[in-house]
């Protein structure tokens, strides 16, 4: 009898603890991204050693479906929601979670007022080692194409950072400034793009390089010169976040030569804490919180 009770006693524990599990809601529009994955996949590790239940939810690129679901969750009484997506876009669900006393926490998102706070990398200072990467392996002399995404606060910050460093050298000249279409994650419409951008400046050295404010569209501008025939022109690619598959391209020592290690896991995890404090309501002062990076090339990529 006193097994039994005592098991019962357990069971209601175990049940009572589960039933009182704080929720926390993930909400992306860009799971698609080999980058967005690895920071979820951070939170959800986090999350669940603090015991946490939580829902990811992606909404495949769309933004108005995006507010939608933070309403949902609030509508759920969710305890924290977590946001990858440009906070100024959702606004009107952040002021809703607000006023539903339900902090909001972004994961590589984007600074703002109705934030806890945005957990990223420094974008400004990737892009400045990127950018003056390619300004240095070219010479200070040659025409670039950058590819550029500027509907998302931590992608569109790298485009101005390359901007100003490519536009402090007189004998630089940007191409083309290319967005594209990240539906599918960009790989192929990069490539598509830099097909008839390489169709259309066929001479050997018309293009010195390229600056991708991510990997995919490096990615997808590595297959289109290696398909083009064109792999031996010295064309220079640089990306950042130094995704498995940018690893690999690197580490083969082509003309993808370097790309920026963004700690996506920490990236992660740090957001988890910011949200762990919320539930303890402690004061988090800095509005960003940055976490750190580094330089990959052939020489560290494997």
């Amino acid at each position: 009898m006193k097994s039994l009770i005592k098991s019962v006693a357990v069971s209601l524990l175990i049940s009572s603890s589960a039933a009182f599990a704080e929720t926390v809601a993930v909400i992306t529009p860009y799971l698609a991204q080999p980058g967005t994955q690895a920071a979820i996949e951070g939170f959800e590790a986090a999350a669940s050693d603090k015991g946490w239940d939580v829902n990811v939810i992606d909404t495949a690129g769309d933004i108005a479906a995006a507010i939608s679901r933070i309403e949902d969750s609030i509508t759920q009484n969710v305890d924290a929601i977590v946001i990858n997506v440009d906070p100024a876009q959702v606004s009107a669900g952040l002021q809703s979670a607000k006023d539903a006393g339900i902090p909001v926490v972004g994961l590589d998102a984007g600074a703002d007022p109705l934030l806890v706070a945005n957990v990223t990398s420094n974008g400004y200072a990737m892009a400045a080692e990127t950018s003056v990467y390619i300004a240095n392996r070219i010479e200070g002399s040659g025409k670039v194409v950058m590819f550029v995404f500027d509907a998302f606060p931590p992608v569109q910050i790298r485009g101005v950072i390359a901007d100003a460093v490519f536009g402090n050298f007189p004998d630089i000249e940007v191409l083309d400034r290319v967005t594209p279409d990240v539906s599918d994650g960009g790989i192929a419409d990069s490539r598509a793009k830099m097909e008839a951008i390489l169709a259309a400046n066929p001479e050997p050295g018309s293009i010195g390089a390229v600056w991708a404010a991510w990997d995919q569209p490096a990615l997808g501008a590595l297959q289109a010169i290696e398909g083009a025939g064109r792999e031996n022109e010295g064309i220079v690619i640089t990306g950042i976040d130094a995704n498995p598959q940018a690893r690999d391209a690197i580490a083969q020592g082509g003309n993808f030569e370097a790309s920026i290690a963004q700690d996506f896991a920490a990236m992660g995890a740090a957001a988890a804490d910011v949200v762990a404090g919320t539930f303890a309501n402690q004061e988090q002062r800095a509005s960003v919180i940055y976490v750190p990076t580094k330089m990959v090339t052939a020489n560290n990529a494997k």
